[in-house]
């Protein structure tokens, strides 16, 4: 059944308004082929796999699994996950691989979408509030994705609610925007909808998800974790992160407190990915920032992605239902 017909599915083929947005260590083709079996549509995290021929034997392993259903591969366009000289690289590596969608970020599109266009390439970009959407609108992108302050990872400078860039996107925008940040229920769905949006992007909701290639540890934390367990960090060096709360987060906070003058540099050995990584092995969340969102208040159990996926659908449909209940016919 297709509950919902929006540019997003339209463009994309798939059944329903969502994406399962790049998860960094954790976006495989394990992840993908279950967003794909749940009707939505995936990302390969490229940052993941910094050998071309682990990255290449991921897609091909992602389309045996995925058969016709389509998936993505994300690109963070951040120095510091791939270097600028390597992004080029990476996109042409991407179009030869058959890979019709990418889901860019970290800095402006701009240079690369000559190439991205070549390639015949649908470009999502990722930003973290509608200032940024309508610059990435004017390069020529075919659709943008807006993660408001709620969002686990990277919610920008602004800290702008996901609510608010939505009503702004439908304001401002003309072309396709998605929402995300804090999203992980079908009424929330219903609410992007219906403030413009052509979907949304779900991250956290699906840190549950059973086919995820994380520690079980790993997803009974986040599952037994609230919306008030997350904290946000590094804005001192202008790159805030909200993650799940734990030590680290607290000495990294101990630690911008009492030098004004940081940098980066300073905090890497307690915030570098490979911590993070070891926890999603390990299960042992006190350590690493760990991407994790406000949508914590959503998810209280390991399930299929089929099966997250399913209840979405359902809430929206109430969600609708309650709608039809409060309008006044015209």
């Amino acid at each position: 059944m297709t509950l919902f017909r929006t540019a997003l599915t339209d463009r994309l083929g798939i059944r329903l308004p969502m994406l399962a947005g790049g998860l960094m260590w954790l976006g495989d083709a394990d992840y993908v082929a279950a967003a794909a079996n749940a009707g939505i549509l995936g990302f390969i995290t490229a940052a993941s796999f910094p050998d071309d021929a682990d990255l290449t034997a991921e897609i091909a392993r992602a389309r045996r699994l995925c058969g016709d259903r389509p998936f993505g591969v994300n690109v963070s366009m951040l120095p510091k996950l791939v270097p600028g000289e390597r992004t080029e690289y990476l996109f042409r590596l991407i179009a030869d691989e058959g890979i019709t969608v990418v889901e860019t970020s970290g800095r402006n599109p701009e240079p690369y979408m000559p190439l991205l266009k070549d390639l015949g390439l649908t470009v999502i970009h990722k930003v973290p509030a509608v200032r940024f959407a309508k610059k990435a609108q004017a390069v020529g992108v075919d659709m943008v994705s807006i993660v408001g302050a709620e969002c686990g990872g990277h919610p920008g400078m602004d800290m702008i609610g996901s609510f608010v860039n939505a009503a702004m996107a439908g304001r401002d925008l003309t072309i396709p925007f998605l929402i995300g940040g804090g999203v992980g229920h079908g009424s929330q769905l219903v609410a992007a909808l219906a403030m413009g949006a052509s979907g949304v992007v779900l991250g956290t909701r699906l840190l549950v998800a059973e086919e995820l290639n994380a520690h079980p540890a790993y997803k009974a934390a986040i599952a037994g974790a609230s919306e008030r367990d997350t904290a946000l960090t590094m804005q001192s060096v202008r790159n805030t992160v909200r993650s799940l709360a734990n030590d680290t987060t607290q000495a990294v906070a101990r630690m911008e407190a009492e030098n004004p003058d940081i940098t980066i540099a300073d905090l890497m050995p307690l915030v570098s990915g490979k911590i993070g990584r070891r926890a999603y092995q390990t299960g042992d969340v006190s350590k690493g920032l760990l991407s994790a969102g406000h949508a914590l208040g959503l998810t209280n159990a390991v399930a299929p992605m089929a099966e997250i996926i399913a209840q979405i659908e359902v809430e929206a449909q109430a969600a609708l239902a309650r709608l039809d209940a409060v309008r006044v016919p015209a």
